[in-house]
């Protein structure tokens, strides 16, 4: 069974939290508030925080605390806040403050990843080997009339 805790409207910005949760996902508990509590990241508590918040949901349940680990860590967009700037000869400038919903979810068990769908890509021309071009002979044909422009001689 999963235990989650979710800190809604963390001031930080979506993509600075999301870039911790990815470096704790699938990680064991202790590993994961490790590798949190040494990140210069000010996210990085805000997710410390939550992720010891998880642990308790779970130790309330009474789950073996030592058998956690992160299966799932995530940061939604919150609301923006927006404020304006004064700035010289009547201007003003936006500032958003950015806000996101933080949620950890821990399991009991050991670390199982969910693998990530591969991401299709073209497939590429086969190279073409040295040996086939050395092998055949390259002839030089004189331009057809279609690939001599106005204006040039054959």
């Amino acid at each position: 069974m999963a235990y989650i805790s979710t800190w809604r409207f963390a001031r930080t910005t979506p993509r600075k939290a999301q870039l911790l949760a990815e470096l704790i996902r699938g990680k064991p508990v202790g590993e994961a508030l490790d590798l949190l509590t040494f990140s210069k990241q000010r996210a990085a508590t805000m997710l410390a925080k939550t992720l010891r918040s998880a642990v308790a949901n779970a130790d309330e349940a009474e789950a073996e605390v030592e058998d956690l680990y992160v299966c799932r860590c995530f940061c939604n967009a919150g609301p923006t806040v927006k404020r304006f700037a004064p700035k010289d000869r009547g201007k003003s400038y936006r500032i958003l403050k950015r806000t996101c919903h933080i949620t950890v979810e821990v399991d009991e068990g050991a670390e199982r990843l969910k693998p990530r769908r591969k991401v299709r890509r073209r497939p590429a021309a086969p190279p073409a080997s040295q040996a086939s071009l050395a092998a055949a002979p390259q002839e030089a044909s004189p331009p057809s009339a279609s690939t001599v422009r106005p204006g040039e001689s054959p």
